[in-house]
């Protein structure tokens, strides 16, 4: 009787590391993944509230200028802003 008692505790040790191990190989595979989709998520959650979502819109890539509007050139200059003034230094 000692016995089998001995067996099934055995028996639910090993059960209970199987399933601790295959949990824990599942979750590295699987966290990234989750974690990736609920940050994306995130992120266009974020963006919406304030404004900046645009899902029509190309992407640019890193380094590349892009030139939304060519600035209008009839504003003249002002050239007349005030009076210069050297700067001097006290100690």
């Amino acid at each position: 009787m000692q016995e089998a008692g001995l067996v099934n505790f055995l028996r639910t040790i090993l059960v209970i590391l199987v399933i601790y191990y295959a949990f824990k190989i599942i979750m590295r595979f699987a966290f990234p993944l989750l974690m990736k989709k609920f940050m994306g998520k995130m992120e266009r959650k974020f963006q919406e509230q304030h404004g900046q979502y645009q899902p029509n819109q190309p992407r640019t890539k890193v380094g590349e200028t892009v030139i939304d509007k060519k600035p209008s050139s009839n504003n003249p200059s002002n050239n007349n802003v005030g009076e210069y003034v050297d700067y001097e230094d006290v100690d």
